[in-house]
């Protein structure tokens, strides 16, 4: 695969410019700059013909999150299918739209995926310029001939974890936590993306523990997905509160709640990837977005099977494991016994039994029509 950086990218666009007075549109075109060469198909795996291209969300790779996990998937397609790919690591917002331009205008990939809510008004603006060239976008909707949006359903995975969370509290000496039901939250900035998190573990807490509250905070800022420091005193800030069980939905800046879990001595709950071996002394579980099967996914829908399904919305949950749970590789024991309910709530939730709410203003009405029974 190649990297698609934007610095190089804007490097040759303003020499082009300089040189031939084109026209933005045009320098862009001309250009696909990348700091390697493109790798070879793995052994024993056809190359096919047709390529892929991936933009990742601001912060790349490294977040051992969001954006690690697709670029798994692009290579998972890679390996397994022999589908090559770029991809790009923008470093600001204000890069996308040269990106997504340039890639489109090249004319080299059967699809250019967009990783990320950041990239919906560049590509709303751009998609309509390009009519032949397929793009996918994750995490966000863009009403387009030529574009498929991947949704998921974070709500749902996020109850599970607090539901778990809230059990562990009911019992909290037997589970080495403190007396009482206080616990966090942490967000990288207060949009209706991640609301759906916060709101999903707010309600599967108090689903299963009535008692049981819930501090949210955001990290917002420049750099609401990177910035560690900012994400470290929150955590820190909650766990003087009472809060010993910390549930992240902030990307990269998650890794600063699990150095606060792991200096403060409280319990963290991971976010899109299987972030447990991170510590597994301090992170008892990870709630599940398979974005990599998404990335995976668009690979093959339009390279190997010719049938992306643009103009339309696909939507991932738990009963298509989209999204779920994992204790996997934690050292922290959780008992069968909540394992077992927080099993059977999931079934109530993929059997439509259960309809998690996606704001925090509708977690009240929810626990007002839903009543526990073990």
């Amino acid at each position: 695969m190649k990297k698609i950086t934007a610095l190089l990218l804007a490097f040759t666009l303003i020499t082009a410019m300089a040189m031939g007075g084109c026209s933005s549109q045009t320098a862009a075109s001309s250009t696909v700059a990348s700091t390697a060469p493109a790798s070879a198909a793995p052994s024993g795996v056809a190359k096919v013909d047709g390529k892929a291209a991936c933009i990742l969300g601001v912060g790349g790779l490294g977040d051992q999150s969001f954006n690690d996990l697709v670029y798994e998937g692009m290579n998972k397609a890679k390996t397994e299918l022999g589908v090559d790919f770029d991809y790009a690591e923008p470093k600001q917002i204000s890069d996308f739209e040269l990106i997504i331009r340039d890639m489109a205008s090249s004319g080299k990939y059967k699809v250019i995926l967009c990783v990320g809510f950041d990239q919906v008004d560049p590509l709303k603006k751009i998609a309509p310029e390009f009519p032949d060239q397929q793009f996918a976008l994750i995490d966000g909707q863009v009403d387009a001939k030529n574009v498929v949006n991947y949704m998921s359903k974070e709500e749902e995975g996020s109850f599970l974890v607090g539901a778990m969370a809230g059990l562990m509290k009911k019992n909290a000496v037997a589970n080495h936590l403190k007396e009482g039901n206080q616990l966090g939250f942490v967000g990288a900035m207060e949009i209706p993306l991640i609301v759906k998190f916060a709101a999903g573990f707010q309600a599967g807490a108090k689903y299963v523990n009535p008692d049981a509250k819930v501090l949210i905070d955001y990290v917002s800022g420049s750099n609401p997905f990177s910035d560690t420091t900012t994400a470290k005193e929150i955590a820190t800030s909650q766990f003087s509160k009472g809060a010993d069980i910390i549930f992240h939905a902030a990307g990269g800046s998650g890794l600063g709640v699990f150095q606060a879990a792991k200096e403060s001595g409280f319990y963290a709950i991971g976010c899109n990837s299987n972030q447990n071996t991170i510590d597994p002394d301090h992170i008892v579980a990870s709630m599940l977005k398979r974005v990599d099967t998404a990335a995976y996914d668009v690979v093959k829908s339009a390279v190997i099977d010719n049938n992306l399904k643009v103009s339309t919305t696909v939507l991932l949950g738990l009963s298509d494991e989209g999204v779920g749970y994992t204790f996997q590789k934690s050292n922290i024991k959780v008992s069968d016994d909540i394992i077992a309910k927080v099993e059977a709530i999931k079934a109530d939730v993929i059997s439509g039994k259960l309809v998690v709410p996606q704001t925090n203003d509708d977690v009240a009405k929810f626990l007002k029509s839903n009543t526990y029974s073990k």
